[in-house]
């Protein structure tokens, strides 16, 4: 992708879905004159209708056990969600302007002992299922139905063993409180014969595969959930993406 398409690419995610121009200015701040790479542009539209649509979070309930829980597996994919922290609240926006810096509390991976709003601190690729399962029970033990649990994962990570573990379980046990969200770009190593989605329904799963560019689609695909079984959506996007 050239710079000049990253760049539309960028503000055509970064429209705001109320019309407020919040998010674009601190994305940039973010980026820093940086070019971002399919890591950061494959989940600004999934990221945004969580935020905007979907979570049942804010700053003033960050700790209250009834929250939400947003876990970002994908740890490498952090400047949209940096942005989208601060355009909801949750950090200052000044923080954005030294994102990477040795005194920064903003890492090139998110840290949930420095950043309010943060569940998990990720980035070695293969975890955040796990514990997004391991979040899920914990709130079905403690009888707290309310909560959902949102993970989102890479599909190249799902190459790693411990997410078919995570996979396996949650359809064994139902855990309908959970929903992953994959962010499919085509560049895992492995695949799945009949696509992602058919590695979560052979274990359980509901799923949807939608257009992960297309935040009406994605809206439905994320609140679609069913009662009593995990919930997955593949959100396509381009490849290289």
């Amino acid at each position: 992708m050239t710079t000049s398409a990253t760049t539309v690419r960028v503000a055509e995610a970064a429209a705001p879905i109320d019309g407020r121009d919040q998010f674009a200015p601190l994305l940039e701040r973010v980026r820093a004159g940086r070019k971002f790479g399919a890591n950061v542009l494959s989940t600004l539209d999934v990221l945004q209708v969580l935020y905007d649509r979907v979570l049942r979070i804010t700053p003033a309930t960050v700790d209250d056990p009834d929250r939400d829980r947003f876990l970002l597996s994908k740890g490498h994919a952090v400047a949209g969600y940096y942005a989208l922290l601060a355009a909801k609240g949750f950090i200052p926006p000044d923080w954005l302007d030294d994102q990477g810096g040795p005194s920064s509390r903003l890492g090139d991976h998110p840290d949930r002992t420095l950043i309010p709003g943060v569940e998990i601190g990720s980035g070695s690729l293969g975890h955040g299922l796990g514990l997004g399962v391991g979040s899920a029970l914990g709130l079905r033990a403690q009888g707290r139905l309310a909560p959902r649990v949102y993970v989102l994962l890479g599909d190249a990570e799902l190459d790693e063993g411990s997410n078919h573990e995570a996979i396996a379980y949650a359809g064994a046990v139902g855990l309908g409180n959970l929903t992953a969200i994959v962010v499919d770009n085509f560049s895992a190593t492995h695949g799945w014969p009949g696509g992602l989605a058919t590695r979560f329904t052979a274990n359980g799963w509901t799923a949807a595969t939608v257009d992960g560019r297309d935040r009406d689609a994605l809206h439905p695909a994320l609140t679609g959930h069913h009662g009593h079984r995990p919930h997955v959506v593949v959100a396509l996007v381009g490849d290289g993406e």
